[in-house]
């Protein structure tokens, strides 16, 4: 992953909650160039702390609307970073045997702390032309069967499947519904739940609706501190209850899609925390992070007998969204 520059903090990709802390550290940097010349060391010194302090200030104080726009930074680890960065010997199987090879859904076999695992993600693009290939990080039927394909073969050989959520949804196009795009989904939800194998999913980035839900069925569901997961987008919230787009950072508020919220509600189970400002301020340390709690659950369901697995999987999402009215 590129180091965090000059160029990259002085970017268009700044987030506007983060500006004060931009503006101060291009004040540092200017500085800097001067203390050649002038004895500032001193000031410096302390307009770093003050940039410290700033930063861990704005970063635990995030509207659920500022999580959703961190969730979607462009440098952010996607899936094969992750896969890069936590796995050895990684690989990647294409195709779903019926249509073709989705470029939105990657998969294969890794090792990831010397055990085999079939690995699989949703995967963006960086700029037009892999965002283009990657259909933007929205899959096609052919991207869920393929990654069935790949779970069916994890539990043929008795290999844990491990999932990595990063999507802004399932692709709507005519010719995905032509192909089955619900079915292929609904699919996944039933082969998922009583697949005899440990699964231990990780919500990355975006976890949108049914195209996030598709790989979502696990035994363990990890979450990424500023990661968001919603059984729909914010705006597209706010474009059917208000009838405009202006309207969603209240209809993110309303959703209640963070980690700290979902954790509450019992969808989820763990939070994995991240470096101070996202992800993407320190991706190695990210994914050592999540890499160790990911070993640790499948570590201790490896115990587990696959009947057991299946019973305690389908409780787990059977209780989901239940409440007690007095």
């Amino acid at each position: 992953m590129p180091e965090i520059t000059l160029w990259y903090i002085m970017s268009k990709q700044t987030l506007e909650f983060e500006k004060p802390i931009v503006e101060l550290e291009q004040k540092i940097e200017e500085m800097k160039k001067l203390s050649d010349h002038l004895d500032i060391d001193d000031e410096v010194k302390k307009l770093e702390a003050r940039v410290g302090e700033l930063r861990t200030n704005i970063y635990s104080n995030l509207t659920r609307w500022q999580k959703v726009q961190l969730a979607r930074h462009p440098e952010r680890p996607y899936a094969l970073d992750y896969i890069n960065m936590m796995t050895t010997d990684f690989i990647e199987l294409h195709g779903d045997r019926y249509f073709g090879d989705d470029h939105a859904i990657v998969g294969g076999l890794a090792k990831l702390d010397g055990n085999t695992v079939m690995i699989i993600g949703h995967q963006k693009g960086r700029d037009t032309k892999s965002n283009i290939h990657r259909n933007f990080g929205m899959p096609n039927p052919e991207g869920y069967r393929k990654a069935l394909r790949l779970m069916k073969l994890a539990e043929k050989f008795r290999k844990p499947v491990v999932t990595l959520l990063d999507t802004p949804g399932a692709y709507p196009g005519i010719e995905a519904e032509e192909r089955g795009q619900a079915e292929a989904i609904a699919r996944n939800l039933f082969e998922m739940a009583k697949l005899e194998v440990p699964i231990v999913v990780a919500i990355i980035g975006e976890g949108a609706s049914g195209g996030a839900l598709g790989l979502g069925v696990g035994d363990s569901i990890l979450m990424m501190e500023n990661a968001w997961y919603s059984v729909i987008a914010p705006e597209s919230c706010s474009m059917i209850l208000w009838r405009s787009w202006d309207y969603k950072e209240q209809a993110a508020e309303a959703l209640k899609l963070t980690a700290k919220d979902l954790l509450g509600l019992k969808i989820i189970d763990k939070i994995v925390p991240e470096p101070v400002g996202g992800a993407h301020q320190d991706p190695k340390r990210a994914a050592e992070t999540l890499k160790t709690l990911i070993v640790e659950e499948l570590e201790a369901l490896k115990k587990t007998k696959p009947d057991k697995l299946v019973e305690n999987r389908i409780r787990k999402f059977g209780a989901m969204g239940t409440f007690a009215e007095k």
